[in-house]
Order: structure tokens, then C-alpha cells, then sequence
């Protein structure tokens, strides 16, 4: 398990709208239910993280047609990937740097965000993806309303709960397919 706090280099345009956390961008989302074990119909292999764009939920698939279902935020405006990605590095409270299309709409940032600052739009865990710079990772405070809807630059938001459950339950390798 690779636990770095420092992914900012790694990630220096990580999700525009992680900045939504900054205070940046948004508006009010739905309100998302908390994760939940649910019957899935199409079984894909246990341990494979499905995300399904359209119910803006991710699906960690258990097997036998049940998976734990999570309430994410996904990207905005032609900006959710499709397609399989494999999760690359594990993080806990990672140091964020606000990419350069962050800091054009708000050049009073900081260049870094110490990990653990709730400031800080990566929250308590990070799970990078072999994407450029695509990640599944937390929320600040101010970010939990964007949960459930579509309000990111590319990254799968997730309530801190939710992500630290899913940090502990994968590892590196994990395929993610995200899917319309």
C-alpha cells in the first residue's frame, strides 16, 4: 500500500472543480443517501469498481449480484471519463496543488494546500487512477453538497466517509470502469 502525502506534483491538474470546495464553483446538489449494499443485475468480477455516470453512484462490486453502492459527484460538462482505468496509488490526506486552470479562476489560491487543512479539496484519502490526472478522493466540508451530481473536471468525488470505507477495501491494481 503506497501511502504518500504528497501527490500535488503527481496530480497538478487534478479536477478543476475540486476547487468547488474552495468556494469556487457550484450550487446546490441533491441530496445523496448514504452507502448502502444493494443487488446488482449485471455481475461484473468482486473487487472491480463500476461507476455509473447517469446515477452518479460508484459501485464496489462484492460479487453473486451485490456490490456497496456510493453517492459520488462526477465530472461536469463533457469532462466524466468513460472506459477502464486501474486505481495506481493510495493517499491519505494528501497535499493538493491547484492545477493551472484552477488558479485562472481564482489566482488568490495557494500554490499547496497542506493535507489534513479543511481547506484541502482532496480530503481524507485519494485513490489516483492510471489516468491523467484522474482521481476518486474526498470533499472539504463546503463540497459535500456537489455529492450526486455532475460538478467536477473529470475526478469522482466522494463523502470523506465513503472514501476511507472504499481506501480500505482496494488496492493498487483495481480496475474502475466508468460507464455512461
Amino acid at each position: 500500500m503506497k501511502d504518500t502525502r504528497k501527490i500535488a506534483t503527481r496530480l497538478p491538474g487534478v479536477a478543476w472543480a475540486v476547487a468547488m470546495g474552495l468556494g469556487l464553483a457550484g450550487g446546490p446538489g441533491a441530496t445523496a443517501q448514504a452507502r448502502e449494499t444493494v443487488a446488482v443485475a449485471r455481475d461484473y468480477p468482486a473487487g472491480m469498481i463500476i461507476i455509473k455516470h447517469s446515477e452518479r453512484r460508484l459501485y464496489l462490486m462484492l460479487g453473486e449480484g451485490r456490490a456497496i453502492r456510493y453517492p459520488v459527484a462526477i465530472g461536469a460538462g463533457g469532462r466524466a471519463w468513460r472506459g477502464l482505468a486501474h486505481i495506481d496509488g493510495k493517499h491519505v490526506r494528501p497535499d493538493w496543488a491547484p492545477p493551472r486552470e484552477v488558479k485562472r479562476h481564482n489566482p488568490k489560491l495557494p500554490d499547496l494546500i497542506p493535507g489534513g487543512s479543511p481547506r484541502n479539496p482532496m480530503g481524507e484519502r485519494a485513490l489516483t487512477l492510471d489516468r491523467s490526472e484522474i482521481a476518486i478522493h474526498g470533499t472539504t466540508q463546503a463540497m459535500r453538497r456537489s455529492i450526486g451530481t455532475a460538478a467536477s473536471f473529470g475526478c469522482i468525488r466522494m463523502f470523506n466517509e465513503d472514501v476511507v470505507d472504499l481506501y480500505d477495501r482496494v488496492s493498487v491494481g483495481t480496475p474502475v470502469m466508468a460507464v455512461p
